[in-house]
């Protein structure tokens, strides 16, 4: 199954860039560590990492392990490399339990020792901790990860659904090539990171690019969630072509449009179409055919009108404050 393999790390790792999207998509191997890297570690340790490398390749849970019991070692012996590769086993649950707090604390050690790849991933995983893997601590085996459970045919349908059943963007997805489909588990994780639904988040790419990673509009909106100059600057988006940094900030913009409309989908979607401050203006979706189209291609995708919201992010648009008084 795709989505038991290293494709979503690879992604992370950066190495779309490298061997660009179709042609990706239809490997399973992860990216290799580069000579480079490898020249910098002592012989013992250049072994285990080259060993733990192609073991990520593979598609059963007992090879991960086998590579993060090797990125264990090495990080034991110093190696930075081998930090931020059993940080990203721990962030994405590879052959260990999935754990944030841990691939914060491995990433946080390799970022400080110069990894520009880990200090990315700090950016991404939102999260800060000094818990480390008790592998790392002394020459323990790291634990297993649980039994993946059956996928269920189907879900519940929430509350606030526009329509019954299933919500259709997971007919799209079904859908898609699988050149394509390899942005999914990758959304799904990062959806989980940032508390917003995977499906709102694809519904948003399926209408904005269609998956489509060097998609650019003749307004400069860039890759798969088409962020505008402005909003990459604004949510530190260095390379907003780059899948795992585009997806960071079109996700935060997303997270907070939904905290300051307090949960209404429809007037965050307006505004990630035209600016909060014409939402705000118009008190409600602007009178343009584009946005209007635009909202209402999501809505129909997604389902649902309402999200969770963490009130916290930002105080309520006024438009929402004025009308309460």
């Amino acid at each position: 199954m795709l989505e038991r393999s290293s494709l979503a790390l690879a992604l992370i790792f950066g190495a779309l860039g490298a061997l660009g999207g179709p042609a990706f998509a239809s490997t399973a191997a992860t990216n290799a560590v580069s000579p480079a890297v490898l020249a910098l570690e002592p012989p013992a340790v250049r072994r285990m990492l080259e060993q733990a490398n192609k073991l990520e390749s593979g598609y059963d849970d007992d090879d991960e392990w086998q590579a993060a019991s090797l990125y264990c070692e090495a990080s034991r012996h110093g190696s930075i490399e081998g930090q931020y590769r059993l940080g990203m086993l721990y962030a994405f649950g590879k052959g260990v339990p999935e754990s944030r707090k841990l691939a914060a604390s491995l990433f946080s050690m390799a970022s400080s020792q110069g990894h520009s790849e880990a200090n990315k991933m700090l950016d991404t995983i939102q999260m800060t901790s000094n818990d480390l893997p008790p592998c790392v601590l002394q020459a323990v085996l790291p634990e297993k990860p649980p039994p993946r459970p059956p996928k269920p045919a189907m879900e519940e349908p929430s509350t606030n659904v526009v329509a019954a059943g299933p919500p259709p963007i997971d007919r799209y997805i079904a859908s898609l090539p699988l050149n394509k489909r390899w942005i999914v588990p990758l959304v799904k994780t990062l959806g989980e990171w940032y508390a917003v639904d995977h499906r709102l988040i694809l519904a948003v790419i399926a209408v904005e690019s269609n998956f489509q990673i060097n998609a650019q509009s003749p307004k400069a909106a860039m890759g798969l969630m088409q962020l505008i100059p402005d909003t990459a600057e604004r949510f530190n988006v260095r390379n907003a072509f780059d899948v795992a940094q585009n997806l960071r900030g079109g996700i935060s913009y997303l997270r907070w449009l939904l905290s300051y409309y307090r949960g209404n989908i429809v007037f965050a979607l307006a505004a990630y179409n035209a600016g909060e401050g014409r939402v705000d203006r118009y008190k409600g979706v602007p009178p343009f055919p584009e946005t209007k189209d635009y909202v209402e291609r999501i809505i129909a995708l997604y389902g649902r009108v309402v999200h969770p919201f963490d009130e916290r992010i930002t105080d309520a648009s006024p438009m929402l404050t004025q009308k309460i008084k």
